[in-house]
């Protein structure tokens, strides 16, 4: 074999189309190098700092020299302990911190790895789309055969299941599923979990439903799935410290779930990372544990955010779509246009950075995605912009 061909990357690497947000910070990139004042409203990264309390808690116990050596698999008994009151505080749900939780170096890592617990080469999963990227790029790392079915406007971006073939259930192995949801900022009730369990258990099908952004809410507090009776028998449920507290850059959060569901996305973990630095659980611990003080804040801010974005869209004749859960909002612009010439036109135009919907799958395409991780002033001043823009 000549050193050309061993080169060449996998199979897998192929099948993966090019990341979204690397795409769109080329773009970005360009424009900052012509001189351009960018708005980024692209990346979900929070520009609200880290509490001060946590950021406190985690230098002390950088201190402790325990935490300088290879924390345990499961983590620290503490942190988990730390969920699991978190969890029975907020959801009203028993978790067992040695056969229900599993902490994470950040939940898109363990988004990603699940499916090699659990996927056999060709096994069908089941993709919402528009979505995260990365359910779609750990299903191909699994070998597993992505079937895509759309979240539509009319539908409130809920699945409607008897669109997909009864042959495509009885062959799927894992769904994946993300309320409150990214990108479009949808909502699901508990009634609609009681359905996803009924269809899981009826199929044999595991659920992953990806709560990343379960405790960004204006209105009504988001559901868990793990709340719904007989749920820990197919889902696991997956959180992250990154956006309820600002730390992004942290990389922590966990899954819970059904015991054998853990215990299988443990095995990857053993064989794949050493766990997750024990001064950031300490801290991850102390924020679970001054849950409501530590993000009250932040949350109002986000809330006058969203509507200031969106009345702001709504008078330039955008079509957004309104919302009370995450920082993101989802809008078609004032005419037919593509995603992608409708994100170019804004940087090129108007300095804003936002995210094309059609990056996110099919049923993105004429919608985009405005980050709103920027202060109040910049989000007016990018609405300014919006509202001189000439469109080519």
């Amino acid at each position: 074999m000549s050193q050309m061909k061993k080169f060449e990357f996998s199979e897998r690497l192929n099948k993966l189309p090019p990341y979204l947000f690397i795409e769109v910070d080329k773009m970005k990139q360009k424009a900052i190098d012509e001189g351009v004042d960018i708005i980024n409203l692209g990346v979900g990264d929070p520009d609200i700092p880290t509490p001060v309390a946590i950021r406190e808690k985690f230098k002390e116990a950088i201190d402790d020299v325990d935490n300088h050596q290879y924390p345990l698999g499961k983590g620290k008994k503490i942190f988990r302990q730390g969920v699991r009151k978190f969890f029975k505080d907020r959801y009203n749900v028993e978790l067992d911190i040695e056969k229900n939780i599993h902490p994470l170096i950040g939940s898109k890592e363990g988004i990603a790895h699940f499916p090699l617990a659990f996927v056999e080469p060709g096994d069908k999963v089941l993709i919402p789309e528009p979505a995260y990227p990365v359910y779609n790029s750990g299903t191909i790392f699994a070998l597993g055969e992505p079937y895509f079915f759309s979240l539509l406007e009319e539908n409130n971006f809920l699945p409607d299941f008897s669109s997909i073939p009864d042959k495509v259930l009885e062959e799927a192995k894992l769904i994946f599923l993300n309320y409150p949801n990214n990108p479009t900022g949808a909502q699901a009730d508990l009634e609609f979990f009681e359905e996803v369990v009924r269809v899981a258990k009826k199929y044999n099908i595991i659920v992953l439903h990806d709560a990343a952004y379960n405790e960004m809410y204006f209105a009504d507090p988001p559901p868990s799935i793990l709340e719904v009776d007989g749920a820990m028998d197919v889902a696991v449920e997956f959180h992250s410290l990154s956006k309820t507290f600002s730390m992004t850059g942290w990389r922590i959060g966990w899954a819970c779930g059904g015991e054998k569901l853990i215990s299988g996305l443990a095995s990857i973990k053993d064989n794949i990372d050493s766990g997750v630095f024990g001064a950031i659980q300490d801290a991850g611990y102390f924020a679970l544990e001054n849950y409501e003080e530590l993000t009250e804040d932040a949350r109002n801010t986000y809330k006058e955010r969203q509507r200031i974005m969106y009345e702001g869209l709504k008078k330039l004749s955008w079509h957004p779509v309104n919302t009370t859960a995450t920082f993101y909002l989802w809008a078609k612009p004032p005419r037919d246009i593509s995603s992608a010439d409708a994100v170019k036109e804004l940087i090129t135009g108007a300095g804003i950075v936002c995210t094309p919907g059609s990056g996110f799958g099919p049923s993105g395409e004429g919608y985009v995605r405005f980050a709103l991780t920027r202060d109040k002033s910049r989000l007016e001043e990018a609405l300014k912009r919006l509202g001189d823009l000439k469109w080519d």
